[in-house]
């Protein structure tokens, strides 16, 4: 079974963030995890391209109900018709997380992963004083730290 990587974020980021976004999606990628994410813009949208220019296979688990709103990189848009309430599906489905930048919505994303002991990591998350979790600093070293886990769940 391959791992999935869930990769929690904000609907607008920074060029740094998109940046380091892209770099994850297409590491993971090449590692043929499977990426999930909100499908829509900002860190969702980078880090779907990244994995979706590498040839790997992307997930957008869509707040709305029309498929059509996923960003271009989703390959499999899932509209649920729940609203922000489809955070708790992106953190329940992924073996493991890893936060980029964020807002209220990511912040929920890492409460709740917290609450049901789903591992997360950070990499330039905006949570730093608020949330206890893991950081890295590098694209590499996430998607390492995430698949290592994953890979201890999938097997």
């Amino acid at each position: 079974m391959k791992p999935i990587i869930s990769v929690i974020g904000g609907g607008t980021c920074t060029n740094e963030e998109a940046a380091m976004a892209v770099s994850v999606g297409r590491l993971l990628a090449e590692q043929d995890a499977i990426l999930v994410c909100g499908g829509l813009g900002g860190v969702m949208e980078a880090v779907a391209k990244g994995a979706s220019e590498a040839g790997g296979t992307t997930v957008g688990i869509l707040p709305g109900d029309d498929p059509g709103a996923a960003n271009r990189y989703i390959g499999i848009p899932l509209a649920t018709r729940m609203g922000e309430m489809r955070n708790a599906l992106i953190v329940q489905v992924a073996h493991a997380l890893i936060a980029i930048g964020g807002g209220a919505g990511t912040l929920s994303e890492l409460a709740l992963a917290q609450r049901i002991g789903k591992p997360v990591v950070g990499l330039h998350d905006a949570f730093t004083s608020a949330v206890d979790i893991p950081r890295v600093g590098t694209p590499a070293e996430a998607v390492t730290w995430a698949l290592e886990r994953a890979r201890a769940k999938v097997v």
